[in-house]
């Protein structure tokens, strides 16, 4: 089964550095049925940003991976989070 977990981010732009320095490391994690890791930043507001990890699995894990919660947790410092699963419908 296919699933999308999304964090974003609502970030004054509190230590912006240390924001790229932790986004940078995130894409070198390899973990057990991650397929794609992808960063996005707001339109308009650039200190706004999305994570999205993409998994495939048996079951997705419907309160967010252990390496999304971890993501999640450490974001929290830079601003509001909201941490989500989607399961890709089938066709």
């Amino acid at each position: 089964m296919k699933w999308l977990e999304v964090i974003k981010l609502r970030s004054g732009g509190k230590d912006s550095g240390l924001l790229e320095e932790l986004l940078r490391s995130i894409h070198e994690f390899s973990q057990s049925g991650l397929l794609e890791m992808k960063t996005l930043r707001h339109a308009v507001l650039e200190t706004d940003l999305s994570v999205h990890l993409y998994w495939e699995s048996e079951q997705p894990e419907k309160n967010g991976s252990a390496l999304g919660l971890r993501l999640a947790q450490a974001l929290k410092e830079f601003g509001l989070i909201d941490h989500s699963v989607w399961i890709e419908e089938e066709k």
